[in-house]
């Protein structure tokens, strides 16, 4: 049975439009997240689908019911907040407790589910303290609990890890996914900024751009095949390097001139007609070398050096005015700032796309 279904979904504040016609599929028991740069519409679409928000137009469906005029408590959906919202007088116990007490539950029933969602998250050792005695990932997970507690079709997550420091954030993005992994049957819904959440989590991810979708897909086909010039940049840490090119020949394979008249051999295949115009050439950082022979793809100065430790960051003054090149390789580079060297790249992990920013299929 589908979990989640949205049609044409808009929504304007008066003549202010903020989610343009979205149209997603979100099947029973899938990890989807939301990503997209800080005003896209990611939380509001969130909060419309938990009916915190009006839907201005279109129709939303969960598990066969239409949702439209069906009010936040009657949905059969939890939302975990990026605040934790704990009651701080209140226990660990009786903040999970909470909501199965106001709903009439029976007090066997809600022992039950908040003893068995302290085990799934680690929390029975805690379940006496109050809030302010936990650690902040402690509390994140109370807030899961409770969700957890309500028992219900769709789990909604406003980025949830975004308040706490780098450790716990690696600690409770774990929880999250063997959360995930213990309830198979339970749809969740993920929003956040933080592309190593969306990669590790997501079964599929959606990007979103100024209220609109720009590719749905698994998190790796997103990264290997980006349908656009926005996925390209988005979807990969460090960024995508696009570099302006001209279409020089047609085939199976297509050639490309780039500014500083560099010719490279894309595995991708175009029309005729599409010679001599003007396109965008990518790169990720991870995907370029240091060339050993003739087979250079560009040519540059390395003006910053950042050694990581696993890898090596190289931002190289190139073919692009006034943006360097990032190169990322492994472990620890000799190499030195003010070095002038040649880069290489397989030409089957090379993208092209058109003047639209649409990108050319292999």
């Amino acid at each position: 049975m589908t979990g989640l279904v949205l049609k044409d979904i808009r929504k304007s504040y008066g003549q202010v439009k903020v989610i343009h016609g979205v149209d997603l599929e979100i099947r029973q028991g899938e990890f989807v997240v939301f990503v997209g740069p800080s005003g896209c519409g990611k939380s509001t679409l969130l909060r419309m689908i938990a009916g915190l928000e009006d839907i201005t137009s279109g129709e939303m469906w969960i598990d066969g019911q239409k949702v439209n005029d069906v009010p936040p408590s009657k949905r059969g959906i939890a939302m975990v907040f990026q605040s934790y919202a704990l009651y701080p007088h209140m226990t660990v116990y009786d903040n999970m407790a909470f909501g199965m007490r106001i709903a009439g539950e029976s007090r066997e029933e809600i022992d039950r589910r908040v003893k068995s969602a302290a085990a799934i998250l680690q929390l029975e050792p805690y379940l006496d303290r109050l809030p302010k005695a936990l650690s902040g990932g402690q509390r994140q997970r109370v807030a899961i609990g409770r969700a957890i507690c309500r028992d219900p079709k769709v789990f909604l997550f406003d980025e949830p890890l975004s308040n706490l420091d780098a450790a716990l954030r690696v600690a409770t993005r774990i929880e999250i996914a063997k959360l995930n992994e213990s309830m198979p049957d339970t749809t969740m819904i993920y929003v956040t900024h933080d592309q190593v959440e969306a990669m590790t989590l997501a079964d599929r991810i959606v990007v979103l751009s100024a209220g609109k979708i720009e590719q749905v897909g698994p998190p790796l086909e997103l990264y290997e095949r980006p349908a656009n010039l926005f996925v390209a940049r988005f979807i990969g840490s460090p960024a995508m390097n696009i570099m302006p090119a001209t279409i020089e020949t047609t085939g199976a394979s297509t050639g490309i001139t780039l500014k500083d008249g560099s010719r490279v051999t894309v595995d991708v295949a175009t029309e005729a007609s599409e010679k001599g115009k003007k396109a965008s050439f990518g790169v990720r950082p991870e995907d370029l070398t240091i060339a050993k022979g003739d087979n250079a793809l560009f040519e540059g100065t390395v003006s910053i050096v950042e050694q990581l430790g696993e890898v090596t960051l190289l931002y190289v003054d190139g073919p692009v005015e006034d943006e360097p090149i990032v190169v990322k390789l492994q472990g620890i580079a000799d190499v030195k700032k003010g070095e002038k060297l040649r880069f290489a790249a397989d030409p089957h992990r090379l993208h092209l796309f058109d003047e639209a920013g649409r990108t050319y299929r292999r």
